[in-house]
């Protein structure tokens, strides 16, 4: 997800922390530890190799995700999506993705939105607004699992969009896309709203601050 290349600022040029930024610093591992534990249990390569390896499988299928939204053509993805078991498990995700926006007949109307909220001073960039069933949805993507810091995240985002658009309300929800890391698998997982994970980031973003004082 692209951020501003001077960072998000609030009116006056105050400069201020963005979502991911503020989540990261209290982010729970549990789930990259059981993911880890898990390749290990399996014996395929090494650790930092098969992290590697997922790493940039997930990026690539969100890549060509955000190129298709974008209109760009079969033709630029194929070339995006190069030889290899990375691009061939992108690809497969890129596939399934497709067969879900056909289902859904989704559309997506708005991509790499950054916004600032001069209430909570922060800042982040939605990865996209889209239509389904001819309601406005907030659409995340992700390339890991879905755990709570994710569900954090997107609340704060859909905070962001509802105070610097409040006449686009998102009555179609919140969505997140996940791309699996090793196989190439595509889940989807909708929330009507997510109240208690912007409560979290509030507080979130009151230790951030006070994590900051006492760093001095």
């Amino acid at each position: 997800m692209a951020r501003p290349k001077a960072g998000y600022q609030l009116a006056d040029g105050t400069k201020v922390p963005g979502t991911t930024t503020i989540t990261g610093r209290f982010k729970e591992s549990g789930g990259l530890l059981q993911w880890a534990f898990q390749q290990g249990r399996s014996g395929v390569a090494t650790l930092y190799e098969k992290r590697d390896e997922a790493a940039d499988a997930g990026t690539l299928a969100h890549r060509v995700v955000e190129m298709h939204a974008a209109g760009k053509g079969d033709d630029e993805i194929q070339t995006e999506l190069k030889d290899g078991p990375i691009a061939e498990q992108a690809f497969n995700a890129y596939c399934a993705y497709l067969s879900w926006e056909r289902m859904t007949r989704l559309r997506i109307v708005e991509q790499e939105i950054s916004l600032v909220s001069e209430e909570y001073r922060f800042g982040g960039t939605l990865d996209a607004v889209g239509v389904l069933d001819n309601q406005l949805c907030l659409l995340d993507w992700k390339s890991g699992g879905v755990y709570s810091d994710a569900l954090i995240q997107v609340a704060a985002y859909n905070h962001l969009w509802t105070i610097n658009r409040p006449d686009q309300l998102l009555t179609g929800g919140l969505h997140i896309c996940r791309f699996a890391k090793a196989n190439g698998d595509f889940t989807h997982r909708f929330f009507p709203k997510l109240d208690e994970a912007w409560e979290l980031f509030k507080l979130y973003r009151q230790a951030y601050e006070i994590d900051k004082e006492l760093a001095k």
